[in-house]
C-alpha cells in the first residue's frame, strides 16, 4: 500500500467540525508509518472506532510552494487529506497514523504533498487544523445484532481503523470475538507489531492474530509467506454459517480479491464491510 488515507466517504455534516490540534506524541511505527497523538482541548470529541479525519495541506507555510505547483498542474485546488484515526473513542487522545506515499518514477503520477511532511517533519508542539470525524466503516448497532464474530482482513496501513475497532470493541463489547489476518511484505512493515501482541496476549480467548509476510520472512518463520487469498480466508476465518462480520481494509486490489474470495465462500455481500485506500498524491 503506497497511502495512509482512506478514499472519503461523503461528509457526515452531524459529525463534521473544523478544530485546532496539538501534536503530543509522535511514534515511528515503521520505517515509514508514524502516529500522531493530537490534544484537542478537554471537549468530549464525537467519534466512532473506524472514523478518519481530514487534514489540509494549505495550512502548513514549508508547503506553499509545493501546493502552489500542483495547484498550477493539476489545474485544480488541492483537497484536503483523509487519515484514519488509530484511536478509540475511550482513549484521552485522538490518534492519527499516517503511511507515508511511495513515489514510483514511471508508476506514481504525482509525487506525495502532504504525508512525508507528517511522517518525518511533524515534531511535538506543532499546531494544525483538522477536521472530523466522518466515514462508514464503524461497527455500528446493526452487525452487533446479527453476530459475535468480526472477522479483520488488512493489508499494511489497513490495520488502522481496524486497531481503533478492535481496541474499542475489547472495551465496550468483551462478548465479540475477533480474527485479525493482518498480510505486509516483511514484518518490520508490521504496525502496531507490539501493541497487538499485548491484546492478544490479554484477551486470548477474544483476539486471534495471524499474520502473512508476502515478501521476505525472518529465520524461523511459521506464519504464511504468500498474499491473502481464499484457501487462506477459509483457513483461520470462520464458516459462513457462523455468520461472522467482516471488515477488509487495505488497497483497493486486496480488498476487491477478499471481499469477492468471501463471496465465494459463502459469506453474504451484506456481511462484508470495505475500506478501499488509493493514491491521492500524498
Amino acid at each position: 500500500m503506497s497511502h495512509a488515507s482512506p478514499v472519503p466517504a461523503p461528509l457526515e455534516r452531524r459529525r463534521i467540525k473544523e478544530m485546532e490540534a496539538v501534536v503530543v506524541e509522535v511514534v515511528r511505527e515503521t520505517p515509514d508509518t508514524t502516529t500522531l497523538v493530537l490534544f484537542t482541548g478537554n471537549e468530549r470529541l464525537d467519534y466512532e472506532a473506524g472514523h478518519f479525519l481530514t487534514v489540509d495541506p494549505h495550512q502548513f507555510e514549508g508547503l506553499e510552494r509545493f501546493v502552489s505547483f500542483f495547484e498550477d498542474l493539476k489545474g485544480r485546488k488541492e483537497p484536503p487529506r483523509a487519515y484514519s484515526m488509530s484511536s478509540a473513542p475511550h482513549e484521552r487522545y485522538i490518534a492519527i497514523t499516517v503511511k507515508e506515499e511511495r513515489y514510483i518514477s514511471g508508476k506514481t503520477k504525482y509525487p506525495p504533498l502532504l504525508s512525508p511532511l507528517l511522517v518525518r517533519r511533524t515534531p511535538r508542539g506543532t499546531r494544525m487544523m483538522i477536521t472530523g470525524f466522518t466515514g462508514p466503516y464503524t461497527l455500528n448497532a446493526r452487525i452487533l445484532e446479527k453476530t459475535n464474530h468480526l472477522f479483520h482482513i488488512c493489508a499494511g496501513s489497513g490495520s488502522v481503523p481496524n486497531f481503533a475497532i478492535i481496541k474499542s470493541a475489547l472495551k465496550l463489547h468483551p462478548e465479540l470475538r475477533h480474527t485479525l489476518l493482518y498480510s505486509n511484505r516483511t514484518v518490520e512493515d508490521v504496525i502496531f507489531r507490539s501493541e497487538i501482541e499485548a491484546l492478544a496476549q490479554a484477551h486470548p480467548d477474544q483476539l486471534k492474530v495471524i499474520h502473512t509476510l508476502t515478501r521476505m520472512q525472518p529465520e524461523g518463520w511459521t506464519g504464511y509467506a504468500r498474499r491473502v487469498d481464499g484457501a487462506m480466508l477459509e483457513d483461520v476465518g470462520w464458516s459462513a454459517s457462523a455468520m461472522p462480520a467482516s471488515f477488509v481494509c487495505g488497497p483497493t486490489p486486496l480488498v476487491e480479491a477478499v471481499a469477492g474470495a468471501l463471496v465465494d465462500l459463502g459469506h453474504a455481500a451484506s456481511t462484508i464491510k470495505t475500506e478501499r485506500f488509493g493514491p491521492t498524491g500524498g
